[in-house]
């Protein structure tokens, strides 16, 4: 499926808010709260499009990290008790605040599985301006010791988006480094990439999470030649002290400088404007889709600059059921 990319350039200029910020950890109705607070924040400040990082309702699992399995089992589920059904009433609230503030939402969320007690999803909700939920995208690889919570997701939700502010896709944290992944966005004519993150400081210690998120984002800008809109939650007090309690190496672990980057990247794979590191705020610039089509002309990797005849991409698009029960026989005619 593709959008119809051409109409993008008769839209005007828009601005993009990139948030980074805490979750209230593991309370989704406080999240949920505080992220209406922000949307509406952003909107006063001109924003159309604004990006949450990923499961920003109700917070990561930073236990998987630092706990053994078993642990850590007694946290999956609080996270299991603490996620969202959707669709559900946090995802109404969150699609009432978009559609209030006349906004295109991107937001990461725990979705518990309607079908199982051990199955939770690392899901990217897309919302339009008009408040219609069009994407529940789950992440495809839960990324290292996050597949001790997540399940993974199918190819169905692999989709661009038509949005008020331009074709639009979404990849959770992980995926940005997935070349298929991204180019099946590319390929369904996206031009504005949004990027959902979390703060990493219990990576290894030679692996500064800010410059890999502005390198990740920086790749698909210049590759695809589109803007990229990251946004990276932060790691609060609050988070601290739930993980690391008087463990003081765990708490200085998890306050590591340059784990969080947000900002947004142009089709030259530059900063449009100067990213935020580990604090919270929120981080604007105006995006104007008409800077996508000369860089295109010269390196277009899903049009002339590609060799179709050679390389062939097969997406299974298909959602991913437990089981699937046959067709009712037709009836005897008496």
């Amino acid at each position: 499926m593709t959008v119809p990319i051409a109409a993008a350039l008769r839209r005007p200029r828009f601005t993009a808010a990139a948030v980074q910020a805490s979750p209230v950890f593991l309370d989704p109705a406080a999240t949920v709260a505080k992220a209406v607070a922000l949307i509406h924040e952003a909107a006063e400040h001109g924003a159309t499009l604004v990006v949450f990082p990923e499961v920003f309702v109700p917070g990561y699992p930073y236990w998987n990290w630092t706990m053994n399995p078993v642990q850590g089992s007694p946290w999956y589920e609080r996270l299991y008790r603490a996620s969202v059904d959707v669709p559900g009433p946090y995802v109404d609230a969150l699609r009432a605040a978009a559609r209030r503030a006349g906004v295109v939402l991107v937001i990461g969320v725990n979705e518990r599985g309607r079908h199982s007690l051990g199955v939770l999803y690392n899901t990217v909700l897309v919302i339009d301006a008009d408040g219609e939920l069009l994407s529940v995208h789950r992440k495809l690889v839960p990324t290292w010791a996050e597949k001790l919570t997540w399940t993974p997701g199918d190819g169905s939700t692999l989709r661009v988006h038509d949005t008020a502010v331009g074709p639009l896709g979404a990849l959770a944290c992980g995926e940005n480094t997935n070349p298929l992944a991204r180019f099946t966005l590319l390929a369904q004519g996206e031009l504005v990439h949004a990027a959902c993150y979390i703060a990493l400081p219990v990576a290894p210690e030679d692996y500064d999470m800010a410059e890999a998120i502005a390198l990740r984002a920086a790749a698909h800008c210049f590759e695809g030649k589109v803007f990229t809109v990251v946004s990276c939650s932060t790691i609060s007090p609050e988070i601290v002290d739930a993980i690391a309690g008087e463990d003081q190496q765990l708490r200085k672990q998890l306050s590591r400088p340059r784990s969080a980057l947000s900002g947004i990247f142009g089709p030259d794979g530059r900063a449009v404007t100067e990213p935020l590191v580990d604090e919270e705020g929120i981080v604007y610039a105006e995006i104007d889709l008409g800077h996508c089509v000369r860089p295109k002309q010269m390196h277009d990797i899903v049009g002339h600059y590609n060799r179709f005849d050679v390389f062939r991409l097969h997406v299974d698009n298909r959602p991913l059921r437990p089981l699937t029960f046959p067709e009712p026989p037709p009836k005897e005619e008496e």
